[in-house]
């Protein structure tokens, strides 16, 4: 991917997609600088690696009166966890996508008379930050079962996970419900597809994560769905990243 100009960057939270009233987008990882330094290091110091943290840093204008909208979607989610998913260009099947489990710690807004109403936010991350993919675009619908574009992430080692995000971010129908389930097989066919993991059946707009760990020799992935009740429709958002 050459350089970017931030233009179509790309923000989902919890069950919120907030890149219509987002104009700042910041995702930091670090990890801690612990000093290892022996009598035998020859006189310089030495480091390793400690924890390592994520934060996510947000700001855009404010709007409220629907769920889905940054106002009423952090009133919800503040003191809380849930998956936060950036790509800092689009979000098509097969984007670049980062995502984390993150703690939404503080909410801003307002301004100076005559502003357009802004707001701010940060959120921490609460556990592992993985830099993946887009597995299921937010501008498709999905109103019966069917499964996304094979993905070859990788195969997954021991020690290590693929880590999934699900951002339900409309919900129609009668009863509906939304099972999305994380499938690999050692070809893009996927032939002898297997389950790997499965997410809680959704009824309603939110988000979830998952992982699944390591040692695992497919390295082909992809999301799949099964959609039930009178007249149903999704719009939803996965990501899966190997980390």
């Amino acid at each position: 991917m050459p350089a970017q100009v931030l233009t179509d960057v790309r923000l989902f939270v919890v069950g919120a997609d907030l890149t219509s009233t987002s104009n700042k987008v910041e995702l930091s990882s670090e990890a801690e600088e612990r000093d290892r330094t022996t009598y035998g290091s020859g006189g310089w110091k030495q480091v390793q690696g400690g924890l390592r943290s994520s934060t996510v840093t947000a700001e855009g204008l404010w709007e409220a009166g629907d769920p889905g909208l940054v106002d009423d979607a952090t009133w919800a989610q503040l003191g809380g966890t849930g998956p936060w998913t950036v790509c800092p260009h689009l979000a098509t099947v097969g984007s670049l996508a980062y995502l984390t489990q993150a703690l939404r710690t503080d909410y801003t807004l307002g301004g100076t008379v005559g502003d357009l109403a802004p707001w701010s936010g940060n959120a921490s991350g609460s556990g592992v930050t993985a830099r993946g993919q887009i597995a299921h675009p937010p501008g498709t619908a999905r109103s019966s079962n069917g499964s996304g574009t094979a993905l070859q992430l990788g195969a997954v080692p021991d020690g290590r996970s693929i880590y999934a995000a699900l951002h339900v971010l409309s919900v129609a129908g009668t009863t509906p419900s939304l099972t999305v389930r994380i499938e690999s097989d050692d070809n893009a066919g996927f032939t002898t597809a297997t389950t790997r993991a499965t997410f809680t059946a959704a009824t309603g707009l939110g988000g979830q994560a998952l992982s699944v760990p390591g040692p695992v020799t497919d390295d082909w992935w992809r999301v799949a769905w099964t959609v039930s009740g009178t007249t149903p429709s999704f719009a939803f958002v996965a990501a899966l990243g190997l980390a």
